[in-house]
């Protein structure tokens, strides 16, 4: 991270940081609702052919949702930033000649999934179990697709995004959640059932 980088990402740090008690506090729901396996996204599935030890089964199985301190938020804080800031925004049209592939920047430039591609590599790089660093796949109010990093833990589901700093719990973004990794087996993917129209109508009823 360069010198004006830090400068930054300590404003958005003192900014952005929530205590661990707020955290705990949130009225909406904290977890994702997993309803079975579902297809790999092709582009995954692209993925994992070039890099099959990203995609084998965890030997140690899942770890469980990650127990999450002040020290490891403010990692994840200070990833999903410098990733946002020093990777440049190019379709893979742009820079591969192609509507999808799943890679990381290594180039400096990537798409959505490349910048959540990154962020799990470098988080795990950091200790974070690969089993609480899950891509997922979701909708747009656009109805354009997106790729997300979820970042599981004991707190909630929170979101690594592209298309902001702020790192914010999954029921708090404006997506609908389509599916995700495994996270006994990043290889597999499991569908999301995305209840919250109907957790916002019980609370209003």
């Amino acid at each position: 991270m360069t010198k004006n980088n830090r400068f930054g990402f300590a404003i958005f740090l003192a900014a952005a940081t929530l205590s661990l008690s707020s955290l705990t506090a949130a009225a909406a729901p904290l977890t994702m609702e997993l309803t079975g396996r579902t297809s790999q996204p092709i582009g995954h599935y692209d993925f994992c052919k070039e890099y099959p030890r990203e995609c084998q089964p965890l030997a140690g199985g899942d770890a469980g949702p990650a127990h999450l301190t002040p020290e490891m938020w403010k990692t994840v804080l200070d990833v999903n930033y410098t990733v946002n800031t020093t990777v440049r925004p190019e379709t893979d049209l742009q820079q591969y000649g192609v509507e999808e592939k799943w890679e990381y920047p290594t180039s400096g430039a990537g798409d959505c999934e490349d910048y959540a591609l990154m962020k799990r590599k470098l988080l795990i790089q950091k200790g974070i179990p690969t089993s609480d660093l899950l891509m997922t796949v979701v909708l747009q109010p656009n109805g354009e697709g997106h790729a997300v990093l979820t970042f599981r833990t004991d707190r909630g589901d929170f979101i690594l995004d592209n298309m902001r700093n702020k790192v914010m719990l999954w029921s708090e973004t404006e997506y609908t959640y389509l599916k995700r990794q495994d996270a006994a087996n990043p290889g597999a993917w499991v569908k999301i059932e995305d209840g919250r129209a109907a957790y916002v109508a019980s609370i209003h009823n």
